[in-house]
């Protein structure tokens, strides 16, 4: 296509990479488990397979990505730490991952975030900094930081450590099921569903890679129909979700592997929840239900074929716990 490939340390980004990020990962977690159950596949019309990325230590996906970013890091790099904007999980795995590692870490997040998440961040021994009320503002502050601090400014979406990290998730589930038709990816700012793209060309080029996201954030989906780094309103409830504009690194591989992209509602993740919750014993964020509320939005597209969709994380905040009951 043209384009510059992703990289990591000057070089391509490849599968190697996510191998060599598997090692990693696996030096610290366990594989998360991938299981089916009865009521999911009946209310889906198709066999489900749901990858348990809620089990991981700071409950979602991304913590793979942080161990891999820290693991890469120089000492004196580590020395000087890390700088990053985020909401929630992003925020978690980076917190996470220089606890492990000893290594001092600031979080930039706009204001009005739950506290809850606010409270997993320091739990780690990072510090939270409240910024403006939007992830552009904590963007912009995070910048500011990371310039006077000399600390390493880790985008959340433009870093090739944490996409190799979270490929991992994916190298497990195509090594255990290598004849899988789909795969459905929520998509945030992306580096899922770039990751999945990668482990499915090298392992499994018939199984195909959808993204979903919701329609009330469409900036990556938008980008990706475009071909071109776009910004949306970004009025989604659904935090995991929540990104105003399409990044560079992860667009350039969904570009070149993904299937589809699908939009659905914020009542559709809400609903998928809700069935999760009581099909499946599982407690999801509602990121971590977007790609279940994609399947069962799509009965037309998904039916006849045996799909994985990625419970990216469980740390549902007190809004979403109250509507579990209706």
């Amino acid at each position: 296509m043209g384009a510059a490939r992703p990289t990591i340390g000057g070089m391509e980004l490849t599968f190697a990479d996510i191998r060599a990020a598997h090692d990693v990962v696996r030096r610290h977690l366990p594989p998360t488990p991938l299981w089916s159950y009865p009521l999911l596949d009946r209310a889906a019309g198709t066999p489900v397979l749901v990858k348990h990325e809620n089990t991981q230590p700071v409950g979602a996906f991304k913590v793979r990505g942080g161990l891999t970013l820290l693991a890469a890091m120089t000492e004196a790099e580590r020395a000087r730490g890390t700088v990053t904007w985020s909401t929630g999980n992003h925020a978690q795995s980076l917190a996470y991952a220089s606890h492990r590692y000893d290594a001092p870490c600031t979080v930039v997040m706009p204001g009005g975030t739950d506290q809850g998440r606010v409270d997993a961040v320091e739990a780690w021994g990072a510090r939270a900094v409240p910024a403006g009320s939007t992830l552009e503002d904590a963007q912009r502050r995070a910048e500011e930081l990371a310039g006077t601090s000399g600390a390493r400014l880790v985008s959340p979406g433009d870093t090739p450590e944490l996409l190799a990290g979270v490929g991992t998730l994916y190298l497990e589930i195509l090594t255990d099921r290598p004849g899988l038709d789909v795969i459905v990816v929520p998509v945030g700012s992306g580096t899922g569903a770039a990751a999945a793209c990668l482990v499915a060309a090298a392992l499994a080029p018939g199984c195909a890679v959808i993204g979903v996201q919701s329609a009330a954030s469409p900036a990556a989906h938008d980008s990706w129909r475009a071909g071109d780094l776009l910004s949306r309103p970004n009025r989604t409830t659904v935090a995991g979700l929540a990104t105003g504009r399409g990044f560079a690194l992860p667009q350039r591989v969904m570009r070149a592997g993904l299937a589809d992209f699908l939009l659905v509602t914020d009542e559709e993740i809400g609903a998928a929840r809700r069935l999760l919750a009581t099909a499946a014993h599982t407690l999801a964020e509602g990121a971590g239900a977007a790609g279940l509320a994609a399947v069962l939005s799509r009965p037309d597209l998904f039916a006849g074929r045996s799909v994985a969709v990625v419970c990216t994380g469980g740390n549902a905040v007190p809004a979403e716990l109250e509507t579990l009951v209706v």
